[in-house]
C-alpha cells in the first residue's frame, strides 16, 4: 500500500492519493474553513469503513442483504495532551434489514474483535466500544 502527498495551499491543505487513484484532501481543522478532512477525523472514518465493510460481507456469505447501514463514531481525547491522541472509540451501529438480529450481532462482534484491521491497529491505544441497532432496535 503507497499514499502520495503534496502540499496545495499556502496554508494546510494537503492532496493524498493512493495507488488507485483515489483523492483525500487533507486539512487542519483549526483552519478558519477547511477543505478536507483531519487526520484524527480519517482514523474514525477508517473503523467505521473497516468495520462495515466486513459486517457486509459476512452477511452476504450467509445470504442476508442489509436495507441500510450507517455507523456514528464518537473518539474521546484527552483536552491539553501532547499528542492527542484518542483514548476512547465508539462506534454505534445502526442497521436495517430483515436480517436475524443474532447475525447481524456475530457479524459486528467478528469484525470488531477479529477481521478489522483498523480497530485492531486502534485498539492497542484506545479502548474501543460499540452498540448495535436492528431496525430501530437495541440488540447489543
Amino acid at each position: 500500500m503507497k499514499i502520495s502527498l503534496k502540499r496545495i495551499n499556502e496554508n494546510y491543505l494537503f492532496e493524498t492519493v493512493n495507488e488507485r487513484g483515489n483523492i483525500v484532501l487533507l486539512d487542519n481543522k483549526s483552519d478558519a474553513e477547511p477543505k478536507g478532512a483531519s487526520p484524527m477525523d480519517l482514523l474514525l472514518r477508517g473503523i467505521a469503513g473497516c468495520s462495515s465493510i466486513d459486517i457486509v460481507m459476512i452477511l452476504r456469505k450467509q445470504n442476508h442483504e442489509l436495507e441500510d447501514l450507517r455507523v456514528e463514531v464518537d473518539g474521546y481525547r484527552e483536552d491539553g495532551a501532547i499528542p492527542n491522541v484518542f483514548k476512547k472509540i465508539h462506534l454505534d451501529f445502526i442497521l436495517k434489514g430483515d436480517v436475524p438480529a443474532a447475525k447481524v450481532a456475530r457479524a459486528v462482534k467478528l469484525s470488531m474483535d477479529k477481521y478489522c484491521s483498523v480497530s485492531k491497529m486502534l485498539e492497542k491505544a484506545a479502548e474501543i466500544s460499540y452498540s448495535v441497532s436492528l431496525n430501530s432496535e437495541k440488540i447489543l
